[in-house]
């Protein structure tokens, strides 16, 4: 073997070296022209959020995929390995809120040659007061900017984590195809009546003025109190008061009714009865539903028109009407309920008008109390309270007009059919699946994807005006396939000029976008050329692999189901691979709400590509990993793999293979290979069951052994001058062979020390290469053809001598002797079968051992009994 080694191999600069060299090569290109989609595996990468900056999680999950990639490369696959960029939606704009110091105001015009006030920072902390109000189109432009920045920065930390994604096969959600895609599918959930609009009671975040789905809410702990409240009873029961308890004392305008369980005997006798409100006067039902807590404050409770979900079922269910009081901005409308008739009640609301829910809560428990209808003191709680993910907020309920997709919520069969299509795919871990089944079987609402926002993909729409100018909406106008991608806030709806925009008989055009979720759920179609490219669609589509984090089965993972359940009748992929979270030191869940985020550009600086990528490659799927930035522990042990790995290599390429021709006969050289060909099996059979961290446990475990135990043991043979040329040939042919298995055994994990290593002695890319099948004759083969018939054998001297070799260092070291100090003699005992084996070893082990005679006893275990240092070096 001809090697071209470096005097000094080193980690640094390797990533840029490498990385250059692989995008010039097109190492990692998938080449449509050479495959069969049976030959092909295909990824649905997801596409980061293109806001900001990556954080040490997105490395943690994404080396996850990427080793699944290489291994799959090499295993012969050709493999589709995209990536895209999320880049519209709610954290793009306010990123460029903050950015900028702008925000937007569609009312206002145009700005050509617009210069925002500031450019850099984060100015979390500004107000939207402080901040220069733009005009949409300007808005969308900056939004634009910014993303586009930030998509070279990721691209670049991507890169030099050594990703091998093919970066010929890129998309953003916000561009002209992936709008296609996003508005075509929509149309033909319309078409086929999955998606429609209705007005209704809708989860609204108040500070950013935009419906809110069931998949983005988060629980927040909050401070809040219960208020005993009474209402009064009319009828036979005048003058009796119903205690009850609530939350949400600013809501009494918008009570509808009080409710308890059908089944609790301390309100029976109430059902069907009415009460008064108190401060408001209006009549009221005492109702039964199910859901209904007897063991929650006082029994029953109100509801009011929204408070909350549990609200809303309650309203629907029982066919309530509906009294809405707060806002699109989160205070109390101006104009009362038309029930509310009573001049105390109609003074009583006008003390809340136009108050923010904090004021009106304060408000109407003082009038309750100068009333005598609080009872007693409120009582401090702490209780979930429900906030949209990015919001700082709670949410409110409000009534708007939006547009939903069916989910199964309401639908049994299509509930089912995705229960079974879950079943369908293979999810690593097995136990992440009952998180997607609970999901689906918890959905209590269609999916709502129109979002009052600007940088995102309008929904396709227009709505016709009839003779006074006024939207008619249950006559949607819907866009032409062949016209998309379009923008009804600019472009005229189909059959109507320009002119005719906003005019009585005209048009007027859908303003919401969707949800970024609605474009990001089709990943596999814009990745995959669906409707755009036929030939790419059906090379990889279904998909093999859907990689994510476990945070967004609810979302992306079940919205991608749904998509694929509506439009194509299928499972998008055959397996799920799900990620566990990063936590620090505490075991905290990062994130950036909490403050506890590490980007990852210093670490990858500061201990290399390969260091971070084995610490990430170390968690197996749905196990959480801790970092500490400060003491990055198992990142140290992956740059020392990766220098080993450099050294070692180095080491076995100075040996000189004897001229001749010579085979792997030496018992311990065949040992040796026999314990690697059992890893290669281990590691192959655990890299097709997505346990990618065993594959590397067993396989770094073997490198250890044959640096720090075979290696020791045979150097003195394989340098030998010596007459015995197959001993030193056996020894030096099994180092090379074995460096070269597992330089591809490793190479998924840590590809920039064994890609310069490979070049030592290739001329092509060990991402390339196949991967190593052991014994097998022909291509792949780990071993010579000469060595494989020989194998297995003497499955246990490496073991044994490795044993013994300890033994024989940790005498030295206990008679505070050099390794290097002369041994007269060793005596070794064990038991006779081991003693036997062992024998076939003993030359390499006098010669590492310096020992001049090796003597064998027999004995209940293996271990070195005697030694006698020559004389004078005692």
């Amino acid at each position: 073997m001809t090697a071209n080694v470096p005097d000094k191999p080193a980690l640094e600069g390797l990533e840029g070296k490498w990385d250059d060299l692989w995008s010039e090569r097109g190492t990692y290109r998938f080449d449509r022209a050479l495959t069969r989609r049976e030959n092909v595996y295909s990824i649905d990468t997801p596409p980061p959020t293109a806001s900001g900056s990556l954080h040490i999680g997105h490395v943690f999950s994404y080396t996850h995929t990427d080793v699944i990639a290489r291994f799959q490369r090499m295993r012969g696959r050709s493999v589709f390995y995209p990536i895209g960029w999320d880049d519209n939606g709610l954290p793009t704009e306010r990123r460029v809120q903050n950015y900028y110091g702008v925000r937007c105001d569609p009312t206002l015009p145009y700005t050509a040659d617009f210069v925002p006030p500031y450019e850099g920072g984060d100015n979390k902390s500004g107000k939207a007061a402080d901040q220069k109000p733009i005009s949409r189109r300007n808005f969308i432009e900056l939004c634009e900017r910014l993303t586009v920045e930030d998509e070279k920065q990721f691209e670049a930390l991507w890169h030099r984590l050594g990703l091998s994604v093919d970066w010929s096969q890129t998309y953003r959600t916000i561009a002209d195809s992936s709008m296609r895609a996003s508005q075509l599918a929509f149309i033909r959930n319309v078409a086929r009546g999955e998606a429609y609009q209705a007005q209704a009671p809708t989860l609204w975040d108040v500070t950013f003025r935009t419906a809110v789905a069931q998949a983005e809410l988060e629980d927040k702990d909050m401070p809040g109190a219960y208020h005993r409240i009474a209402f009064h009873g009319e009828g036979e029961n005048a003058g009796n008061d119903i205690f009850i308890e609530t939350t949400r004392p600013e809501l009494l305008a918008a009570c509808v009714a009080l409710v308890a369980h059908p089944d609790d005997e301390r309100f029976k006798p109430l059902f069907g009865t009415t009460v008064t409100t108190p401060l408001f006067g209006v009549s009221v039902p005492i109702v039964a539903h199910h859901l209904a807590q007897p063991d929650k404050g006082a029994g029953i409770a109100m509801i009011c028109t929204f408070g909350d979900l549990t609200d809303v079922i309650w309203w629907r269910d029982l066919s309530l009407p509906n009294r809405a009081i707060v806002g699109f901005d989160g205070r109390i409308i101006s104009e009362a309920p038309d029930v509310i008739t009573s001049d105390a009640g109609r003074e009583a609301y006008a003390q809340i008008a136009g108050k923010t829910i904090f004021s009106a809560k304060q408000a109407v428990v003082d009038l309750l109390r100068e009333s005598g209808e609080l009872i007693g003191d409120p009582k401090p709680i702490i209780h979930p309270v429900k906030f949209f993910e990015k919001g700082d907020k709670p949410l409110e309920i409000v009534s708007t007009r939006q547009w939903y997709i069916r989910n199964g919520a309401r639908d049994e069969e299509l509930r089912q059919r995705l229960l079974d299509m879950g079943d369908d795919v293979d999810w690593h871990p097995a136990f992440m699946k009952v998180r997607y089944d609970n999901w689906v079987n918890g959905l209590t609402g269609d999916w709502l994807i129109s979002r009052q926002r600007f940088f995102g993909v309008p929904i396709p729409v227009w709505y016709p005006l009839d003779g006074d100018g006024n939207p008619v909406f249950d006559q949607p106008i819907v866009a032409d396939e062949a016209a998309l991608p379009v923008d009804p806030s600019s472009d005229a709806a189909p059959g109507y000029d320009e002119d005719q925009r906003n005019t009585p008989g005209g048009f007027v055009g859908e303003l919401d976008v969707m949800d970024t979720w609605a474009t990001s759920s089709l990943t596999p179609q814009l990745a995959g050329g669906w409707e755009r490219d036929p030939e790419l669609w059906e090379l990889v589509a279904p998909y093999d692999l859907r990689p994510q984090g476990q945070d967004i089965i609810r979302t992306w993972l079940f919205s991608t189901m749904l998509r694929s359940a509506l439009e194509d009748g299928r499972t998008p992929w055959k397996h799920a691979a799900l990620s566990g979270f990063i936590v620090d030191p505490d075991r905290k869940k990062m994130s950036k709400s909490k403050g506890n985020v590490v980007t990852p550009a210093d670490v990858l600086e500061t201990h290399g590509s390969d260091a971070v990528r084995y610490w990430a490659a170390s968690s197996r799927l749905g196990t959480d990993a801790a970092f500490d930035s400060q003491n990055p522990t198992q990142i140290k042990i992956g740059r020392r793999l990766a220098i080993k790995v450099l050294n070692a290599a180095k080491f076995v390429y100075g040996f000189e293979l004897p001229s001749g021709s010579f085979g792997v006969t030496h018992p311990l050289d065949l040992s040796m290979l026999t314990q690697l060909d059992e890893v290669i099996i281990a590691a192959t059979a655990a890299f097709e069951s997505y346990d990618h961290a065993r594959a590397l446990e067993v396989t770094e475990t073997f490198f250890w052994t044959f640096c720090d135990d075979y290696l020791e043991l045979v150097k003195e043979r394989a340098y030998s001058a010596s007459s015995d040329a197959a001993a030193k040939a056996s020894a030096v042919l099994a180092l090379q062979a074995a460096i070269d298995v597992l330089l591809r055994l490793l190479a998924p994990f840590i590809p920039f020390a064994t890609e310069e290593v490979w070049s030592w002695t290739h001329h092509s890319s060990i991402h390339n290469s196949v991967w190593p099948t052991g014994l097998t004759a022909g291509e792949g083969a780990a071993f010579a053809p000469d060595a494989a018939p020989a194998l297995p054998a003497h499955s246990s001297l490496l073991g044994l001598a490795g044993q013994a070799l300890v033994g024989v260092r940790r005498a030295k070291t206990d008679a505070k002797a050099s390794q290097k100090t002369p041994v007269a003699s060793a005596t070794i005992s064990g038991p006779a079968a081991a003693l036997e084996e062992l024998a076939l070893a003993s030359e390499d082990l006098k010669q590492v051992g310096r020992i001049e005679t090796l003597t064998f006893v027999e004995g209940p275990e293996l271990a070195v009994t005697e030694i006698v240092l020559e004389a004078g070096d005692a």
